[in-house]
């Protein structure tokens, strides 16, 4: 038997469907008479797009960044050496590889990662000439025969640990061959003293790297510090002979830098009178810059925050 909907439903059911009915005619008048105009395709076109429901993409935890290793930021760079005429290798810092972290008041750059000054000397392992890498290829005839007969004659070739990367012992043992060459040549004393710089960070990079669980961490790090002091004495006589000298540029630096430099090796070597004297031509020059400048009055501090001490 056909169901029978009781009174009260069937006035519901038949206003649902009348309320279907005007939807359906409200929906093709809105754009009835178009025909008119012969867009016969409007009927059921609705006034408002229907939302796409978007879907929720998982959000990705960011991959920690690689910090390459110090052996990724390095390669063997071919050089011809000017004293022997022959080909060979030496390690160098890939351009743009190493990060710049800070710079030291001397001027001493740091990198995450690696120490990019072990590998600024380039060593000829056929006749021994070496040099810092910006004086490497300036020799003359008269420094070249110096060098073949004082130091080619009894070189030996030393073998490295490891062949990826220098160790700061192996690296002092370059820029020492260096010096030596530099000495034997009689280079430029701004070379002498820029390289003599260049050891006493190297010590410094060696001290702040030492692992403080070892033994005799405490031995060390006073050793190293000695070192380094040394050298910096060194660099520091030998940039207040050069200035007087020499001519600006001086070892890629301008006179302001230079000076700015000569006047830390001053505070660092405790001659806090010559540095104060450096350190106010600079801040009352006009020609030095303003960073240069700010870093004058940086150590300018740092000499008052001493002599309190």
């Amino acid at each position: 038997m056909p169901c029978k909907l009781e009174s009260g439903n069937q006035n519901e059911y038949t206003e649902v469907k009348a309320g279907s009915r005007r939807n359906e005619v409200a929906m093709s008048s809105l754009f009835s008479g178009l025909e008119r105009f012969g867009l016969t395709g409007m009927k059921d076109t609705e006034i408002y797009e229907k939302e796409e429901e978007k879907t929720v993409e998982k959000s990705v935890e960011p991959k920690a960044p690689h910090f390459p290793e110090e052996s990724e930021m390095i390669f063997d760079k071919t050089y011809r050496c000017p004293v022997c005429d022959r080909q060979f290798k030496s390690k160098a810092v890939m351009s743009g590889k190493a990060k710049l972290v800070s710079i030291d008041t001397d001027l001493r750059p740091k990198y995450q990662g690696i120490d990019c000054i072990k590998y600024d000397v380039v060593v000829c392992d056929k006749c021994g000439y070496s040099a810092l890498t910006r004086f490497f290829n300036s020799v003359t005839s008269q420094q070249r025969k110096a060098v073949q007969e004082n130091i080619s004659s009894n070189f030996k070739a030393i073998e490295y640990e490891d062949e990826k990367i220098y160790s700061y012992d192996e690296a002092v043992l370059r820029y020492q061959l260096a010096l030596a060459n530099a000495v034997i040549k009689k280079g430029r004393i701004s070379e002498r003293a820029y390289t003599c710089l260049k050891i006493a960070w190297l010590y410094r990079g060696e001290a702040e790297n030492l692992d403080m669980s070892e033994v005799d961490y405490d031995t060390k790090l006073a050793e190293l510090r000695d070192l380094e002091k040394e050298f910096i004495t060194s660099a520091y006589d030998g940039f207040v002979s050069a200035m007087s000298k020499e001519l600006f540029p001086i070892c890629g630096m301008d006179e302001y830098t230079y000076t700015y430099v000569t006047a830390d090796l001053a505070r660092r070597c405790k001659d806090y009178e010559t540095s104060a004297k450096l350190l106010s031509q600079i801040i009352t020059s006009r020609g030095a810059s303003s960073k240069v400048k700010e870093r004058a009055r940086e150590v300018r501090d740092l000499i008052k925050q001493e002599l309190m001490r």
